[in-house]
Order: C-alpha cells, then sequence, then structure tokens
C-alpha cells in the first residue's frame, strides 16, 4: 500500500467521523431518576435541552432532594449519550489496525 493511498483512506476515516459526529451531536437522550418523576433530556453533545419534574415534587421542604434527582436524571441521559457515542465509535473503527 501506497503512502498516497493510505493518506486518502485517513481522509475518508475523517471525513466519516467528522459526518458521524455531527449527526450524534443532534441525537437526543433522556435520563430520569425518582421513579419518572424527574426527567431530563440533554443532547449528544452534553447540553441539557429539558427538565421536567413531577409537580408533587414541588415542595419547598423536599429542595435539596429534587435538586439531587435532577443531578441524577442528567447523569443518567448523559450515561446513555456516552454508551452510544462509544458505540458509534468501535462501529466506525471496526476493521482497522
Amino acid at each position: 500500500m501506497d503512502i498516497k493511498s493510505l493518506m486518502k483512506q485517513a481522509q475518508q476515516m475523517q471525513d466519516k467521523m467528522k459526518k458521524m459526529q455531527d449527526d450524534f451531536s443532534s441525537k437526543e437522550f433522556s435520563g430520569s431518576a425518582g421513579g419518572g418523576l424527574v426527567k431530563v433530556l440533554i443532547n449528544g453533545a452534553g447540553v441539557a435541552k429539558k427538565i421536567t419534574i413531577d409537580p408533587s415534587l414541588v415542595v419547598v421542604d423536599e429542595k435539596e432532594m429534587l435538586e439531587d434527582l435532577i443531578i441524577a436524571a442528567f447523569n443518567d441521559a448523559k450515561k446513555t449519550s456516552d454508551e452510544q457515542s462509544n458505540d458509534m465509535l468501535k462501529s466506525a473503527t471496526a476493521g482497522m489496525p
């Protein structure tokens, strides 16, 4: 295999990865906590898009619990996003030494 061919393959792989990354960034992932009482929607870049809180949780005395549930829901959505990102990278690099 000559260097020119190798460079062409590297450029094609780079283009493919860029497209996959752009596509992934536009995907949305949801996470939940507290049995679904708190839900978070993030995009593939990890940016929070929406938070949904069940009205039963809006109690002044339980503010700290609500804050913890929001963090847990966000982390759940981020975990899903990270897992799918890793799967995407594995499929993109399949067969490469």
